[in-house]
């Protein structure tokens, strides 16, 4: 009993300072001191923590090669000649605007990771609208709702999804092809409804100040682009040949870093902070602290909670849209009551055993979810602060309720095309 209450005080302290992130200390301040602490006390095993340390290793490798990568493809101007493209593109038109945004933010967040659209692309944003003499509401919250939603497609595209590749036992491209129509269809689904939410800031004319067109050529960053495309590339190829992934994107990184470093763009401190360090830390220390709870008792709780045909299967991939559905709607919760990546360490290891379809759902249910509150991801709570920076407020009410009219809608909608790719591709892991 003094385990699981430890563990528990040690996961919420931990989770509440990283919502309210007091002083503004990295989060890491606090969640590797009480990581600390509950190994002390005995409430996790070494041995369990070795195996966590292992596990997320690669993971976290990943993430700080994906975090340097879209850093210096900002220092190369990608995100100032996107944010041109559709100031162009969009030529003084609010709703030509928002669907440029919608399809930039989908893109980066699906090759660049969410912590690329909510960090580097939502100023850009909030500087098209100005440029324009737009309102900047639709635009810098289809941001914030991409970021999660968007980042259904590929392993990369957030830390949820590389914490969960290995359990699916699916290749780089399987598992793009298997969510490409839950990808689609919950950005759909959004746009639908942003349309309809923000009609009368999209209906109101551009301000006398605003300006419709972007003088000169927009120029594309042609390095930094093909290194991007050559990287996700090489995703693909390291995960058919049995190669981790994190290879692929050391080496993205690795060129476009040589490259700034010869140009004397970047400096070795600069990229050193670019991968976040203590972020870094901050999820090793997260992923003890949530074993140490599912060790001391949530593990069974979470199994009775979810579908029957879900927790305790036996392998088959024979998952009912029921249980898919079901399993989507569980993680949906979780991520909004403790976060959505301790929500994806919770659930994806009891998911696993009953095949890469219900470890899809979960995926579906800890990214889309966190939509519908501010503590349900960090990244929504980095794009309020970027939104206050800028002297954007952004209400309570009026987030919940854009959260209310997409949320349950993206994830059945997306669930439901889960199961249909499942059943026109099946897995393709010989399960």
């Amino acid at each position: 009993m003094i385990a699981e209450s430890l563990s528990v005080v040690a996961l919420v302290a931990v989770l509440v300072c990283a919502v309210v992130r007091p002083f503004r200390l990295p989060e890491a301040v606090v969640a590797v001191p009480a990581a600390g602490v509950v190994v002390a006390a005995g409430a996790i095993p070494w041995a369990h923590v070795r195996e966590e340390a292992e596990r997320l290793g690669p993971v976290i490798g990943f993430l700080a090669a994906v975090l340097v990568l879209a850093r210096l493809c900002a220092d190369e101007g990608l995100f100032r000649a996107c944010g041109a493209w559709t100031a162009r593109w969009a030529a003084g038109r609010p709703r030509r605007l928002l669907g440029a945004v919608f399809a930039l933010a989908s893109l980066i967040t699906a090759a660049l990771s969410l912590d690329a659209t909510v960090v580097l692309l939502t100023p850009v944003v909030f500087a098209t609208a100005a440029r324009m003499g737009v309102r900047p509401r639709p635009h810098v919250y289809a941001s914030a709702h991409l970021s999660n939603t968007a980042s259904l497609l590929l392993p990369v595209s957030n830390l949820t999804n590389l914490l969960a590749f290995t359990a699916t036992g699916l290749t780089f491209t399987r598992f793009a092809l298997l969510m490409t129509l839950p990808w689609a269809a919950a950005i759909a689904v959004e746009y639908v409804v942003f349309r309809r939410f923000f009609a009368a800031d999209l209906d109101a004319p551009a301000s006398a100040e605003g300006g419709s067109a972007v003088e000169g050529p927009v120029r594309l960053p042609r390095f930094a682009v093909v290194t991007v495309a050559a990287t996700l590339a090489g995703f693909a190829v390291a995960s058919a040949c049995g190669v981790d992934p994190a290879w692929a994107a050391a080496a993205g990184a690795l060129v476009m870093a040589v490259r700034a470093l010869l140009t004397g763009r970047t400096s070795a401190v600069t990229l050193v902070r670019a991968a976040q360090p203590s972020f870094l830390a901050f999820v090793l220390a997260l992923g003890v602290l949530v074993r140490a709870v599912l060790d001391n008792g949530l593990g069974d709780v979470l199994g009775r909670v979810l579908p029957d045909g879900v927790a305790g299967a036996d392998g088959a991939d024979g998952v009912s849209l029921a249980a898919l559905l079901g399993t989507a709607a569980v993680a949906a919760v979780l991520a909004n009551l403790i976060n959505n990546l301790p929500a994806a360490l919770a659930l994806v290891p009891l998911a696993a055993p009953a095949g890469p379809g219900a470890v899809l759902a979960v995926l579906i249910g800890v990214n889309i979810g966190p939509n519908l509150t501010y503590t349900g991801s960090l990244a929504t709570l980095l794009w309020r602060r970027i939104a206050h920076q800028h002297e954007h407020a952004v209400g309570l009410r009026e987030f919940t309720l854009l959260g209310l009219l997409t949320t349950p809608a993206a994830l059945l909608l997306a669930t439901t095309t889960l199961w249909l790719s499942l059943q026109l591709l099946g897995t393709g892991t010989g399960a």
